[in-house]
C-alpha cells in the first residue's frame, strides 16, 4: 500500500484527481496500474477509488513545474476507463486543463501576478501551449464571480483558456487521411465524415445521415444508435492509424471522439431552458468513452470552432459566417469560443474549483513510498 497526497479539483465540467509527478510510482510500467488503482477501475461504479462513475469524472491531471523558459507548467492528462484495464494517455481535456492554472497558483509553483496571473501550460499530451488567465486577489486564486458556463451550477471567477497552435495535436496532421470529407462504413452504408486534429481530434458527422435529429439528450439514445456511434468512431479510428477497427474500443476509446453536429433549430437543454435557432451557430452531441457527454469538451469546442474555418469539412457547411466568435449549442447549454489566426488560437472560457487536498491509500504497493 501507498500513501499519496492527491488534490481534487473541477475543472469546467470536468472533476479529476491532482497529483505531482514526482509523487508517481518511479517504474513507469507500474504508473497505469496506480492510476487504475486510486480511481477504483476497471468498475462502471467505481466504488474501491476515487472516481465518480462517468467519463467526466475518471480523469487525472500530472503536475510538473517545468524547466523550460518558454513555459511554467507541464501537465499530462489521463483518462482512466471504468470499464477496461486501460488508461487513456493520446489526448487532452481542455475542462481539466481550466484547472491546472489555479492549482499552480495554489500549490506555489508560478510567480502571482495581480490581478490576472497568465500561467504558460505545456500539454504533454498533444505537445501544445496552453495559455491560463487566472484571476488572482491578495495573493490567492480568486473564487467568487459572476462568469457561469453550462453544466456548472451557480457562478465563480472567470479563467480564460487560449489553445496555441492546437493544430495535429495527436496525429501532427490537420486532416490524418488528408481529406476534408472521409466515408465511413457502417449499417446504413457508407456515411460522410470529416475528420478533424485541432485541439483533440474528432469525427464529425450529419445527424440527419445517421437517424438523429440533433438535440438528443444524453438519456434519449437507444443502445442500438450508441452502439452505431461507435462503429463510426472505430471506423475513424483505423482510417487515423490508431487501430483496428475492431481493436478501437479497447485499445484507443477516447480517441478521436464521434460528434455529432446539425444546423441551428430550436431546442431545450437538460436543465429545461429552450434556446432559439438564432442565438447559436450549431448543434453539437459529443460521444466520450462510449457514452454520450453530457455537455461538450474544451478541446472538442476548439476543433469545432477550428474546422468550421476549413473549406469542404462537414463544419464549414453547417457554420457559414466570418465572426471570429462561434456559438455552439450542446446538452447543457451554449457555449461561446473566439477563433485567432495568425498565429491559430481558440480561446475559451471556463470556471475551476479547487475541491479538497488530501490522502489517497492504494491498494498495492508501487515503486515507492511517497510520504
Amino acid at each position: 500500500m501507498n500513501k499519496v497526497p492527491i488534490t481534487l479539483m473541477r475543472g469546467g465540467t470536468s472533476k479529476g484527481v491532482f497529483l505531482r509527478k514526482k509523487d508517481l510510482p518511479t517504474l513507469d510500467r507500474e504508473i497505469e496500474q496506480f492510476l487504475l488503482d486510486i480511481m477504483g477501475s476497471p468498475d462502471p461504479n467505481q466504488i474501491d477509488g476515487l472516481g465518480g462513475a462517468n467519463s467526466l469524472t475518471s480523469k487525472v491531471a500530472i503536475i510538473d513545474k517545468s524547466s523550460n523558459p518558454s513555459y511554467d507548467i507541464e501537465y499530462t492528462f489521463a483518462q482512466v476507463s471504468l470499464y477496461d484495464q486501460m488508461v487513456d494517455f493520446k489526448g487532452n481535456c481542455g475542462n481539466i486543463s481550466s484547472a491546472v492554472g489555479p492549482y499552480a497558483i495554489a500549490k506555489g509553483l508560478v510567480s502571482i501576478e495581480e490581478p490576472i496571473t497568465r500561467v504558460r501550460i505545456f500539454n504533454t499530451n498533444t505537445k501544445k501551449i496552453i495559455t491560463a488567465e487566472v484571476e488572482v486577489e491578495d495573493g490567492r486564486v480568486k473564487t467568487e464571480g459572476d462568469y457561469s458556463i453550462p453544466g456548472v451550477p451557480g457562478s465563480a471567477s472567470p479563467i480564460f483558456l487560449s489553445f496555441e497552435n492546437p493544430e495535429g495535436a495527436v496525429t501532427g496532421k490537420v486532416l490524418p487521411t488528408g481529406r476534408s470529407i472521409d466515408f465511413l462504413s457502417c449499417s446504413l452504408g457508407e456515411i460522410s465524415a470529416s475528420i478533424v486534429d485541432i485541439g483533440n481530434p474528432l469525427v464529425f458527422v450529419r445527424a440527419q445521415d445517421i437517424g438523429l435529429r440533433g438535440d438528443e439528450l444524453p438519456e434519449e439514445y437507444s443502445k442500438e444508435q450508441i452502439d452505431l456511434l461507435e462503429k463510426l468512431r472505430a471506423a475513424a479510428a483505423e482510417k487515423c492509424d490508431f487501430s483496428s477497427k475492431s481493436e478501437a474500443t479497447r485499445i484507443s476509446p477516447a480517441t478521436p471522439k464521434l460528434t455529432v453536429v446539425s444546423k441551428p433549430f430550436d431546442y431545450q437543454d437538460t436543465a429545461g431552458k429552450f434556446h432559439k435557432e438564432k442565438d447559436f451557430d450549431v448543434l453539437v452531441r459529443m460521444m466520450s468513452m462510449q457514452r454520450p457527454h453530457k455537455v461538450l469538451a474544451i478541446t472538442g469546442a476548439v476543433c469545432v470552432t477550428a474546422a468550421s474555418k476549413i473549406e469542404g469539412t462537414i463544419l464549414s457547411e453547417i457554420i457559414d459566417k466570418k465572426s471570429n466568435t462561434i456559438l455552439i449549442g450542446h446538452p447543457a447549454g451554449v457555449m461561446e469560443t473566439i477563433y485567432n489566426e495568425l498565429p491559430l488560437s481558440i480561446k475559451v472560457g471556463r470556471t475551476a474549483r479547487l475541491l479538497m487536498e488530501g490522502t489517497v491509500y492504494t491498494k498495492s504497493h508501487y515503486g515507492q513510498s511517497v510520504i
